[in-house]
C-alpha cells in the first residue's frame, strides 16, 4: 500500500429537495473540475426557510483530492 497526500477542496451544494441531493450536487461539480477525488466529509448543514417551511437545503462539504506524483 502506498502513502497518499490529499488536498481538501470545499464546496457548498444546494437543493430544494433534500440534503442528500445538495451533497450530490456539490460532488458533481467537484468531479467536473477536479481529478482523483477519493472521499468527502460533511462540514455543515443548513437551510433556508420561507413561511416556516424548508425552501432550500445547503450542505458544505470538503472533498479529498489525491495529489499524484
Amino acid at each position: 500500500m502506498t502513502n497518499h497526500v490529499y488536498k481538501k477542496l470545499e464546496f457548498v451544494g444546494s437543493s430544494q429537495t433534500s440534503s442528500d441531493d445538495a451533497i450530490k450536487n456539490a460532488i458533481a461539480k467537484a468531479a467536473a473540475g477536479s481529478k482523483h477525488l477519493d472521499w468527502f466529509e460533511v462540514v455543515e448543514t443548513r437551510g433556508h426557510l420561507v413561511n416556516g417551511e424548508i425552501s432550500h437545503f445547503q450542505v458544505t462539504i470538503k472533498v479529498g483530492s489525491r495529489i499524484e506524483d
